[in-house]
This record gives structure tokens, sequence and C-alpha cells, in this order.
């Protein structure tokens, strides 16, 4: 039974005998069988080898780690170490083998003398369960089986779905307080003050929205624009805000727990990646030397420069899209379909959207390229530490490409765009777009939704359907086609190993960044979830959606759809804890500024306990909101238009001296007024007064909440002495 059992199989195409590829694959397999690797050969379309490695191997690894249960090198005793373990090691030997060409698997692979090395899906009792408790959807709402997992897909496998899964269980209550805070903005749909206002403005007539034959207009037609934006922007919010800096801290904090929990009852509290590395390179080469730790200046300098440029052409995308938007709004103003012209602003919000999200699409792929070379360019010592390198890398670039806009949206929409009769202008024709009169956070709110729905649903549906189409292309290209049986070699044919790998290499390929791709789609929708919630409360519910069909989605790739990834250690979720809690420190500054700047939250606090009818009179039963929007629009002269600017005088029959237009100006010189200050320093000291408490709250949860349980503690703390006292 043992003979069938095989490690690895290699995939190679049938080459000619003699050929320079068929020398450099029997180089290769000789230099296998040198290290007592047994290797069988099956012939269908393709050359398969399968490989085992001799029991030695894994007695070496044992007594190297010192496994105190496999001190004596006896024949069963490579029996006990786990597939996961096996897979793992022979991988390493396989990636590290030199042929006397100096070549490695990977030079031979990109020469096309391999096609393809995996370890196998094999019919055994875990895998069973896997598919029956997990790799299926009518499991969407039961208990992941993370022992499971980890037996068979590893301890890194099985730290991310435990991570995930206890991040989607947080974001239950999160979810619950984003519901509430827009139910609290709805009961003041049609209630609040300031909607009222605005929907009653009849009188009010607005500044033009472009230059050339743009009529005034009157405020009350954006009354449902603006219920809208009141039910997001409320008081409400800015608890909600407040609480997602807490959950944020609190979530890592717990995870902190949780993980050690896991990893020790996995005997992995103390395990030492880099150990393990080194006892690995000494099973592969009794001769190896260690590579040194090295540092150059030079080099760092030269990637530190080319990732700050890779950032600028981020930003400069993102001013593309500011642009595409200003001559949008002009274009669509313009146009000859009333609903066009009525909603131009919107159209060209959902319109920019879009396209953002489609360069996100394709940055995504440049990105990925960027930071690989860059990595190269690094020279890092050991895998971990590439995968490190690359992981800060790709994350800076993919958070400029999906935030950079949405940065401007929050803090420069309708601030740096100048007032009527001197607007900032793109390339001295196109206006920059202003903020509606009820303030921008509705445009970050649909900007928001708009990217969000289209990421997880799209990249949910080609993540599930482009695997399950290439796999089954690739069963119906790659079907055997019985040419050992053409050739009358019966026993080939009969061969019980040919059907099962023929199986495993029909599957898609899966490589050493397959689990990095599903961390980083977590991470950046972590971001979405935590660092503008307060413009997007909804946020953490489409993450929950998303999540619970992620989980399942990511298994059924993982059991059914892809050949198995080759198990590796961890203790932690790696870097990607240190991402999470730089994003947690992003959230506070986040949503302190969208609180601050984008909201109207400090405008209307300001007027409330300094210009409204309540500061002067004791009027009880009045809204002290009573008279907002009439003070927070300015009023411009007509006549004070740009030269160039052509706007219709005449609306609805009388001729218009006076218009008005979001902002704090004295109607004399537009110089700012007084009250604008006042708004200015009320804005500033919440911003430092909402970061400080949530930082320190922060840092109470942080302290309050020890990373380690006392019980861990405690049975390391035992453990320990338990070892001393045998050795004395």
């Amino acid at each position: 039974q043992n003979e069938e059992k095989w490690d690895f199989v290699l995939v190679s195409d049938i080459h000619e005998m003699g050929s320079e590829k068929e020398i450099k694959r029997k180089k290769f397999l000789d230099e296998l069988s040198k290290k007592g690797f047994t290797i069988k050969k099956i012939e269908d379309t393709k050359l398969f080898y399968g490989v085992r490695a001799p029991p030695q191997i894994f007695w070496k690894y044992q007594c190297l780690l010192k496994n105190p249960n496999s001190r004596q090198q006896n024949s069963s005793a490579y029996q006990d170490v786990p597939m996961t373990t096996r897979i793992r090691v022979v991988h390493f030997i396989l990636q590290n083998t030199v042929t006397s060409d100096l070549e490695k698997l990977h030079d031979l692979m990109k020469k096309k003398v391999f096609e393809a090395a995996f370890p196998l899906h094999k019919k055994e009792e875990i895998r069973e369960i896997l598919k029956k408790k997990w790799a299926r959807w009518r499991v969407l709402f039961k208990e992941q089986p993370i022992e499971q997992i980890r037996c068979y897909f590893g301890e890194k496998v099985a730290l991310y779905f435990a991570w995930l899964g206890w991040y989607t269980y947080l974001l239950i209550f999160a979810a619950v307080a984003g519901l509430a805070t827009v139910a609290a903005g709805a009961t003041v749909f049609s209630s609040s003050q300031v909607s009222k206002e605005i929907c009653d403005a009849n009188n009010t007539i607005m500044c033009p929205l472009c230059d050339q034959n743009c009529s005034f207009w009157l405020l009350s037609d954006t009354c449902t624009y603006a219920k809208v934006t009141h039910m997001i922007d409320n008081e409400a919010t800015v608890v909600f805000a407040m609480f997602m800096a807490i959950w944020a801290t609190v979530f890592l904090e717990l995870w902190k727990r949780e993980r050690a929990n896991v990893v020790t009852s996995w005997e992995l509290y103390g395990w030492d990646e880099e150990e393990e590395e080194l006892a690995l390179q000494l099973i592969n080469n009794c001769q190896h030397e260690p590579r040194l730790y090295q540092h150059s200046y030079l080099r760092s300098t030269i990637v530190l420069i080319l990732a700050l440029l890779m950032i600028m052409v981020l930003i400069g995308i993102a001013h593309a899209l500011v642009i595409y938007r200003a001559v949008a709004v002009a274009v669509f103003t313009q146009s000859d379909t009333s609903l066009l012209s009525q909603h131009a602003d919107i159209v060209a919000v959902l319109t920019g959207a879009v396209l953002h999200y489609l360069t996100i699409v394709i940055m995504t792929k440049v990105n990925w390229n960027v930071a690989l070379f860059l990595c190269d360019l690094e020279k890092p010592r050991t895998f971990s530490q590439r995968e490190n390198s690359f992981t800060v890398k790709i994350f800076l670039f993919q958070f400029f490409t999906h935030f950079s806009s949405l940065i401007y949206i929050a803090f420069f929409l309708g601030r740096v765009n100048g007032h009527p009769g001197h607007y900032v202008r793109i390339a001295g024709h196109w206006r920059l777009e202003e903020c509606h009169p009820s303030g921008c956070i509705t445009d970050l709110f649909i900007q928001m939704a708009v990217i969000m729905v289209l990421k997880q649903t799209i990249s949910n549906i080609m993540e599930y359907l482009i695997p399950l189409i290439s796999h089954q292309l690739r069963k119906k290209k790659k079907h055997p086609q019985r040419r050992s049986l053409m050739l009358g070699e019966e026993e080939e044919a009969e061969d019980p190993c040919k059907r099962q790998w023929l199986n495993n290499y029909e599957l898609n390929e899966v490589n050493v960044f397959s689990l990095f791709n599903e961390y980083l789609e977590i991470v950046i929708q972590y971001s979405f979830t935590t660092i503008f919630v307060a413009a997007f409360p909804l946020a953490p519910l489409l993450a929950l959606a998303n999540n619970v069909i992620e989980i399942h989605m990511d298994a059924i790739k993982m059991m059914r759809l892809r050949r198995r990834m080759v198990p590796r250690k961890a203790k932690d979720i790696g870097i990607w804890l240190q991402v999470l809690e730089a994003i947690g420190t992003l959230a506070v500054i986040g949503n302190g500024l969208v609180i601050a700047i984008t909201s109207d939250f400090i405008p209307v606090q300001v007027y409330k306990y300094m210009y409204s009818p309540c500061t002067r009179e004791n009027h009880t039963s009045m809204d002290c909101s009573t008279g907002y929007i009439n003070n927070s629009l300015s009023v411009f002269h007509i006549q004070d238009f740009e030269p160039h600017t052509k706007v219709l005088p005449v609306f609805k029959g009388e001729r218009i001296k006076e218009c008005r237009y979001r902002d704090y100006r004295s109607a004399d010189d537009y110089t700012y007024t007084v009250q604008f200050w006042h708004i200015f320093a009320a804005r500033l000291a919440f911003l430092i007064l909402f970061e400080h408490v949530a930082l320190c709250v922060k840092l109470i949860a942080a302290w309050y909440i020890p990373d380690v349980p006392q019980r861990v503690k405690n049975k390391i703390l035992t453990g320990k002495h338990t070892h001393l006292r045998d050795e004395l």
C-alpha cells in the first residue's frame, strides 16, 4: 500500500530523445534519485513522474527540530510524520535541488522542461469530511472545521480561515451598529429642519452650475438629495464613527487572544520559522552555508524612490478622475436630454465611480508587477522576508489605487473650486465641481457604495466562475486519449495512479501567492469598512454578506477546483497584523476628518450655538437649526461674473441680479466672513478632540484586553517548568 503513496507529481511534455529538454529533465530526476527518492513514470498525453521521499529525510527533520518521539531511526518512524509536513519537506527539496548545469526546478519550469509540480488531492477521510462540512453551499452558516483544515492544508491556510471567520463574526456587531445609524437617519428623513428648509426654498435662486448657457436653478429642486444627505449626515454618525474606531481595536485584540489559543493547541507557540528553514536547507544539502543578513542603503534608496514614483502615478490617476468629473459635469449640464442636464452632478459622480472601479481593476495588475520588480531589486534573504516586503508594497499601491479618489471627494471636493466670478479651472477652461448645498458627504457615500458593490459582486462572480470554467475546459482539453492502449501498453493503462494524477493535473494551478490574494482582498475590504465608514455606515453589512459567501467560495475553490496547496507552517497571520493595526489608526484619522471636514455636523453645531435665533431669544419650542441653510449660502452679484461666462439672465420670467452659492463669503468683496473662521476653528478643535479621545480609547482597550490569555501563559509556564525539572 505504501508503494502507491506519492508525495509530489511532476508533469512534462513528451520531448524527443536526445533533445536539450529531455537531457535537462533526466539530469534533474537523476539528482532526486541520488537523494534516495523513488520515482514512478506514467506516460499519457504528458509524462507524469510520481515522487516519493525516502524515510531518512523525515527522520532527519524530526531529529533536527527536536521531536522527542522520533529519536530512533526505524522503518515506521517516518509514517508518523503528518502528510502536510511530508509535502512541505518534499516541496522544499524539489525547489532547491540543483542539477549539474546549476539549474533548479524553477529554472526548468521557465524553460518548459517541466510544466507543473504539485502535491495530490487524495481520497482520504479528512478530505471527505472537509467536502461535507466545509466546501459546500448548504453549510453556509455552520462553524468551520479549523482543525481539519489545518490537517489537510497546513497551519497557514487554517490561520487564514480562522482569522476570516473571527473577522466575519465580529462584523455582525459593526453591521448592527451601521444599520442602527441608518435607521436613526431614516427617522429624520423628512423631519430634519435642514432638509425642510431646502425643500421649502422655492425662492432661493442658486448660481449656474456651468459657464455656457446654463440657467439659474432653485434650491428646492434638490429636495430629495438633501433628505438622503441628512439621513447619512446626522448626530448618530459621530457616535458610529467612534464605535468603529473602538471596534477595530477590540477586533484585533480579541484576534490576538484567539490566535494564541489556536497556536498553543497546535504546539506552535514557540515555533521558529528561521530554524525550520535552516533545518530544511541542511536536510537538502548537509554542506549548506546560511545566507547572512545584508543591507544595502543604495538599493533601499532606489526602491524607496521607485515606490514613491509609483505612488505619484497612482495619485496622478486620481487627478485624471477629478478632471473627468469636472468635464463630465460641464458636458452633461449642456446636454439636450433634460434628465441628464438636471442631474448632471449625480450622473458625473456615478460614472466617475464606475470609471474608478475600472482603474482599480487595471492598476491592480500593474501594481502587482511593479511590487514584484521592487522585491527583486531588494533581494530578500528568505521567502518569508520576500513575502513581507511584497505585502507592504502591494498594500501601499492598492491603498492609493482604491482611496486616492475617495480622499479627494472627502476632503477637497467643493473646497478648492473657488467661487462665482473667480473659479479654479482645469486648463483655464473647466470649473472644478462644487458640493451640494446640503454637503459633500453624499458624493462620498455614492462613490463608496458603487465601488464596494461592484468590487464585491463582480470580484466574487469572476473569482468563482473563472476557476470553474477553466477547470471544465482543462478537463475537456486534457482528457486522456488512451494512447497507452493503442500502443499495447495495457499495464500502464490500468495503473491505479494514472486516473488520480490526471484528475489532479486537470485542476487549476495554484502558486505561492494564491493565499496572498485572498488576504489582500479582505484587507482592502477591511479598509473600506473602517476608514471612511462614517460616510457609508452600510459598509460593515456589505462586508459581512460578502465574507459569509467568501469563506465557502474559497473552500470550494481549494477543495474542488484547484490543485492542492503546498502546506506551510505559521504561528500567526504575519505582517498582515501590522497592516491591520495601521488601518485601525488610519480609521481614527479618516473618520475624524470625514466628520470634521466632509460632514456638515460642525457648521450646523456652530450655527446652533453662535448664530441661530436660539442665541438671541429664548425659543424653547424652536429648532435651533432654523435658518441654517440661508445662513450657509453667500450672495453673488451677477455683474461680477467672469467675461467669458454666458448665463441666461432671465429665470422664470424675472431678470436675476444676484444668486446664492455654498460658502461663507462677504457679498461686497467675496472675502471670508468671521463665521468661516469660527467654523474652521471648530473643525480643527473637533478633529483634535475626536482623534485624541479615539486613540486613547484604542490604547486603553489594547491594554485592557491581554494579547495572550492567562490560561495559555500558565500552560507555557508549566511546560517550561516540567521540562527543566525532567532535565534536572
